[in-house]
């Protein structure tokens, strides 16, 4: 395999520096890597990948471009709203560089598709925003011994981790059990900008993994805050643990309560507006969002539901939904805690419905 004169041209910058050459860019040509979530992390990692000269990249992720996303998913701009994330990207990324392949896989990964995926790539990127994705991905990739780079943002700070390449140390090290009570970003909100530094020293790893060049942070877990603009590095210890033969259960609801909370499904909901059942819907999203679009129901953002608690019937159905059901969860545990047994959450939320009931909403 050798490089086109285009290609030479278009990696120039790189292909001179030194201990890297003509080489190391062959070695990125052939190499095969998975972003699994193109979102504010993946749009970076994908982007950096692209130019770099990744010869095959992989995008996973089931997700629609939302307003809310592009403050720090900047590969999308409002044309690209209520559409496939991963087309998308692919789309664009092709732009930029026409020399490489680029797959879609327009799902989310699950124990069902993890194997069949994983194991097509060489190198996998988790960009993901839930603990049951990382310790599912993280899992597969010790069953197929994956390189494994991992980041996670949330406010301002940014952690970054490189795992399963030259040892064994992998996600489980550093969280042994999933934690609990750990906010989204929908919640607790991220700075934009953050996504694209992080972003960017994943998809650095990926190279450097690749190449063979310079040393990668594997046994570290390497920590940035954006607000001091400080990085800290912390070694990672082997626990100990061990990882299945195969995939199993990976249902961690770590952004949702812990209390048992009933669900209704989107399909549900709409036969029930259809034949004019009784039931109160609630949106607890914010006010921008509600503006944007939605299902109907009474607007009660999630951090005024109990100071409007008068106004949630004890003696009805209630339905609570948000735009992906997390929000609407604590909404629910809050509300059990002070006596409600009537309350039935929107599984998947507003997308959810989207998805599968109301395309003609596909605006958000």
């Amino acid at each position: 395999m050798q490089l086109s004169v285009q290609e030479n041209e278009y990696y120039n910058r790189q292909i001179i520096l030194n201990n890297f050459g003509e080489v190391a860019q062959l070695k990125l040509k052939q190499a095969r890597v998975l972003v699994i979530g193109a979102g504010g992390l993946g749009c970076p990692v994908m982007q950096y990948l692209t130019a770099a000269g990744v010869g095959s990249i992989g995008i996973a992720d089931a997700d629609v471009v939302s307003v809310s996303n592009l403050h720090r998913q900047v590969l999308y701009g409002m044309e690209d709203v209520g559409k496939s994330k991963a087309e998308q990207a692919r789309s664009k990324l092709i732009l930029m560089n026409p020399n490489i392949v680029i797959s879609v896989y327009k799902e989310n990964v699950s124990v069902k598709n993890a194997i069949a995926l994983i194991e097509k790539y060489d190198v996998i990127c988790d960009c993901t925003d839930n603990f049951s994705a990382r310790y599912l991905i993280n899992d597969a990739c010790v069953i197929l011994n994956k390189p494994l780079v991992s980041a996670a943002i949330l406010r301002f700070e940014g952690q970054l981790a490189v795992f399963n390449h030259q040892t064994k140390i992998n996600y489980r090290d550093v969280f042994p059990e999933p934690p609990v009570n750990i906010p989204s970003c929908t919640e607790a909100g991220v700075i934009g900008v953050l996504c694209g530094i992080v972003g960017s020293m994943q998809a650095n790893e990926v190279i450097k993994i690749i190449t063979e060049i310079g040393e990668t942070i594997e046994g570290k877990l390497v920590c940035y805050d954006a607000l001091k603009n400080t990085m800290q590095s912390f070694k990672i210890n082997t626990s100990g643990n061990t990882i299945a033969a195969m995939l199993e259960n990976y249902d961690y609801n770590c952004e949702n309560p812990s209390s048992a909370i009933k669900e209704i499904l989107v399909t549900d909901l709409k036969k029930m507006m259809d034949e004019n059942k009784e039931f109160q819907l609630i949106d607890v999203r914010e006010k921008n969002e509600f503006d944007l679009v939605n299902i109907g129901g009474e607007l009660i953002p999630l951090n005024t539901v109990l100071e409007n608690i008068q106004k949630i019937d004890k003696h009805k159905m209630i339905i609570v939904y948000c735009k992906s059901g997390i929000r609407s969860a604590k909404a629910i545990e809050l509300l059990q805690q002070k006596g409600f047994v009537n309350l039935y959450n929107l599984k998947g939320g507003i997308l959810a419905y989207i998805n599968e009931v109301d395309r003609s909403l596909s605006v958000y």
